[in-house]
């Protein structure tokens, strides 16, 4: 079986509970995990060891708060009592570089789906989109990363400029796979809003995936990073940030069986 599972961010002991309930077998199963293994949970560095540890048999993709954790290990972001543990684990170098080779988006053309963080810029196709994403691959692992890294984040890019610079364009597509929600009828991401479509006061603001420009993606996209979306499960999108990290639940969807697990979260993370 291949079980797609949301964002764990931490919780380790619901991860666990999660593992035991779908009956996963190493030796037979498959993990696809959406992003965001860290940060906000009390277990990030167990959570990071699990998954290294089962490399073999897991496919992630990196999030928001994964690339967060890697710009604390080079210096450039304020660490926190979360991430603390793993950056003063004494293997802290091999787990940070075993992350920084993941990609941004993993897709698997038999199955008939991809997998990115917060999911494909609307106005990308999945060529593109898989161009995109191993440059930033290729950023990340390379000696040059921490000053990558530097520029990158200084500041963010909401709109994607294909005869701009090459910094710009990375900006943007980092960003549409790792902290996109919402965007604008034109494509232009808005990194602002993060409540649900049906909380959202405003008309002038689309879901990603139902964003009148969007391409067609051939794949089902898996993504998670939208907790207040919540599980859907639609031909094209899956969404598996079901808000564990906030209370409420850890999910596992099988991909060829479509089956749904999910255990209730005891732990909630106070902002």
């Amino acid at each position: 079986m291949i079980w797609a599972i949301g964002d764990i961010q931490g919780c380790y002991k619901q991860l666990m509970e999660l593992l035991l309930k779908i009956e996963f077998n190493p030796k037979n199963d498959y993990l696809w995990f959406v992003g965001d293994l860290v940060n906000r949970g009390k277990n990030s560095l167990e959570v990071l060891k699990f998954v290294y540890a089962y490399q073999d048999r897991i496919k992630v993709v990196l999030g928001n708060h994964d690339i967060s954790l890697i710009a604390s290990y080079f210096g450039l972001k304020k660490s926190n009592p979360t991430i603390d543990p793993i950056l003063n684990y004494k293997d802290a170098d091999k787990l940070i570089n075993w992350l920084r080779k993941q990609p941004f988006l993993h897709i698997d053309y038999m199955l008939g789906y991809a997998m990115a963080h917060a999911g494909i810029a609307p106005n990308f196709e999945l060529g593109a989109a898989k161009y995109y994403s191993d440059i930033l691959q290729k950023r990340l692992n390379s000696p040059q990363a921490k000053e990558w890294l530097r520029t990158i984040l200084s500041k963010e890019s909401n709109h994607f400029e294909p005869h701009g610079q090459n910094i710009e364009i990375e900006r943007y597509a980092l960003s549409s796979f790792t902290r996109m929600r919402y965007c604008y009828k034109n494509g232009f991401l808005d990194f602002k809003q993060k409540g649900s479509p049906q909380s959202l006061n405003r008309d002038n603001l689309y879901p990603w995936f139902d964003c009148p420009i969007n391409i067609d993606k051939e794949l089902k996209i898996v993504f998670g990073h939208w907790s207040t979306l919540g599980f859907v499960d639609r031909d094209d999108i899956l969404a598996l940030d079901t808000g564990c990290i906030w209370g409420r639940k850890l999910t596992a969807y099988e991909l060829n069986s479509k089956k749904v697990a999910q255990i209730k979260c005891d732990y909630y993370h106070s902002k």
